[in-house]
């Protein structure tokens, strides 16, 4: 049975964009392959592990 990662949300921050999970916190024992994080409305959830990530208040985008 799985479970969702109920954990709180990694925030981020403008130097940490691009994002993508696996994140460099995470222990090297739990890597799934990388994925980089689309944000919507400020959010984004790994498709692998259910982290939830979500951008700090204030925190640009730019765009490429």
């Amino acid at each position: 049975m799985t479970t969702p990662n109920t954990a709180a949300a990694v925030e981020l921050d403008g130097k940490d964009l691009p994002a993508h999970c696996p994140n460099p916190a995470m222990p090297l024992w739990s890597s799934h392959p990388r994925v980089f994080l689309e944000f919507n409305h400020g959010e984004a959830k790994c498709p692998y592990c259910g982290t939830a990530y979500r951008l700090k208040p204030g925190t640009v985008v730019g765009h490429h």
